[in-house]
């Protein structure tokens, strides 16, 4: 691509002489004795390059102008010496680089150069933040049920203001992608979208990668590092699976919430970050409210916009929908190139229960078509997961003989953590629990002590 440059110097001469170096260069150029002129050309320019001192209107003016208009073109300043003072103003207003005169015109197709360049980088990822604007359009977020679209309402009500969501839902339904919704119709919408999984983190590192820690904090800390709600400043934090937070955090996040301030590790200095937080939890945090693992302040703090996110079993309608989806996405990579399937392919799809949500649909589709040898999807082709059961709400239960249903639970936890080595974490997984509801119940019986630390 042919680039244009707008030069603006009020002498003649040397406009000529920068207009016949960028012109050998292969650039287009246009040229301007004041930032009036200037002004006429802007539009076209793919990067300005502007003496500091001109006639009426100057250069600190003109890049004001620059950036009133949303003009993405670089400006470089060209200054004297005596006037540098004023080129590091201009840097501080937005200007790329700036020019010492006398300067050599090798020296100045080096700046420009580095300008274009960062230029194609800004509007990459420009063009970049567009599109993912565009996939987390609610046109393009599936569900034509009644339950997705009061959600859809709710989103477009909320987006636009800060104030904190907390997103509930099974595993599988989509809260990450709700999450990003809400970022992407905000007025954040340009700013980052940091997601945090509670979960993934060790609880003895939890505290360092959401807040940051200074040098020499702890052994291995041989450099400064920003947390991540530092990252997130004046964007979006998605909390995922909030309910996994130990107590000792949930307090450094509820001084977040309210003061929006923070330490970090290993530093007396308060740090002050605008975050919209977003959080989201496939747990009763209302349970855990009771078994006293979750602060009711901070339940309060974060459940200002609650969003319920029903499961795919309760709005089967949107399988159709899903399902044309999933094999326009996945059928350029399989070998047939499937994109048709059959009505009793489907209805076999609408009779399964979807333990595992709309992550599962996606996985059977993608499943389906790798092992497909026909044209098209049929009920054969389809494979779902026989080994998970929904559980007969008919079916009569009954405990071990001889056991009350506390020791049926304690036996249950003690397997769990038998086949989890110990590992507390995992053996919370299996079970259904959070982290901290595993630790409240080994402490109740006796396994640990209050407020005591899971291992990994």
């Amino acid at each position: 691509m042919k680039h244009r440059i707008l030069v603006v110097d009020d002498e003649e001469k040397l406009r000529r002489v920068i207009e016949l170096q960028l012109a050998a260069a292969g650039f287009d150029v246009d040229k301007a004795g004041s930032a009036e002129a200037a002004l006429q050309l802007i539009d076209r320019a793919d990067l300005v390059l502007t003496d500091l001192k001109l006639p009426g209107m100057n250069g600190i003016e003109l890049l004001a102008a620059i950036r009133r208009q949303n003009s993405h073109s670089p400006v470089i300043v060209m200054t004297a010496f005596g006037t540098i003072e004023v080129a590091v103003e201009a840097m501080k207003m937005g200007a790329a680089d700036f020019l010492l005169k006398p300067f050599s015109l090798d020296h100045m197709m080096a700046v420009v150069q580095k300008a274009l360049e960062v230029r194609a980088l800004r509007d990459e990822n420009r063009q970049l933040r567009e599109e993912l604007g565009k996939r987390y359009a609610f046109d393009n977020i599936i569900g034509r049920s009644p339950a997705m679209q009061e959600i859809f309402a709710t989103v477009e009500r909320v987006a636009p203001t800060r104030a904190t969501v907390l997103l509930a839902g099974e595993s599988g339904v989509g809260k990450d992608l709700i999450a990003r919704a809400i970022h992407f119709h905000s007025p954040r919408r340009d700013r980052p979208f940091v997601k945090i999984n509670c979960t993934a983190l060790p609880e003895n590192l939890m505290e360092s990668e959401l807040f940051g820690y200074e040098k020499g904090a702890f052994t291995g800390a041989n450099t400064t590092k920003p947390g991540k709600f530092e990252q997130a400043d004046t964007g979006t934090v998605f909390l995922d699976e909030i309910g996994d937070v130990p107590a000792s955090i949930q307090v450094k996040l509820l001084r977040v919430l309210q003061e929006r301030e923070f330490e970090r590790l290993g530093s007396n200095k308060t740090r002050h970050i605008d975050v919209r937080v977003i959080a989201a939890t496939n747990q009763d945090l209302r349970a855990a409210l009771e078994q006293g693992t979750f602060r009711e302040d901070l339940y309060y703090r974060l459940n200002v916009v609650p969003i319920n996110i029903v499961p795919l079993r309760e709005r089967m309608q949107d399988i159709p929908f899903l399902v044309e989806h999933f094999l326009q996405k996945y059928a350029a990579e399989s070998a047939n190139h499937i994109t048709v399937i059959t009505s009793a392919a489907l209805s076999k799809l609408a009779t399964y229960h979807w333990p595992g949500n709309i992550r599962e649909l996606e996985n059977v589709i993608e499943r389906s078509l790798v092992m497909c040898t026909g044209d098209q999807l049929d009920a054969a082709d389809i494979k779902l997961d026989s080994v998970i059961r929904p559980r007969n709400a008919g079916a009569e239960f009954s405990l071990p003989p001889g056991m009350t249903l506390d020791q049926f639970e304690q036996e249950l936890i003690r397997e769990a953590l038998k086949r989890a080595d110990g590992n507390k974490s995992q053996a919370a997984r299996s079970l259904g629990l959070t982290r901290n509801a595993l630790r409240y119940r080994l402490a109740q019986m006796g396994l640990e002590p209050e407020g005591g630390q899971a291992e990994e």
